[in-house]
C-alpha cells in the first residue's frame, strides 16, 4: 500500500470512528427524551424515545448505501480479476520468450531463431 492510500485509510478511520462516538454520545445524552412522530393522512405513532428512529434512519442509510456501492465493488474486484489472468499470461509468454533467447543464445544462433508471435518456443 502507498503512503498515500495509507494517509487516506487513516483519515477514514478517523473520520468513521469520529462519527460513531458522535452518534454513542448522541444516544446517551438523550435517553430519556420522548417523541411523537406523525405520518401522511393524520396518522400519529405512541411516544418513543428519539434515538431510535434516528438510529433507525442511521441504519437504513448505511443499508442503501451498501446496496448502491455493491455493483461498482463487484465490477472492480471482476476487472481484477481479469488483469490479474492477463499479468499471469504475459508472464507466462515473457519466460518462454527469455527461455527461447537463452537457447538460441546457446546455440549461438542469431534472433531469427527466436520464435515468431504465437509459434511455440519448443517447436
Amino acid at each position: 500500500m502507498t503512503p498515500a492510500k495509507e494517509g487516506l485509510a487513516l483519515i477514514r478511520l478517523i473520520l468513521v470512528g469520529t462519527l460513531l462516538l458522535l452518534a454513542l454520545s448522541f444516544v446517551l445524552q438523550n435517553q430519556e427524551q420522548e417523541v411523537t412522530l406523525r405520518y401522511f393522512f393524520g396518522l400519529r405513532s405512541a411516544s418513543i424515545l428519539i434515538y431510535k428512529p434516528i438510529l433507525a434512519a442511521f441504519g437504513v442509510g448505511l443499508l442503501v448505501s451498501g446496496i448502491l456501492l455493491f455493483p461498482a465493488w463487484v465490477r472492480g474486484r471482476i476487472e481484477l480479476r481479469r488483469k490479474t489472468k492477463a499479468l499471469q499470461e504475459a508472464e507466462v509468454d515473457l519466460e518462454r520468450l527469455r527461455q527461447a533467447l537463452d537457447k538460441a543464445a546457446r546455440r549461438g544462433g542469431s534472433s531469427s531463431d527466436l520464435p515468431s508471435e504465437g509459434e511455440p518456443a519448443d517447436g
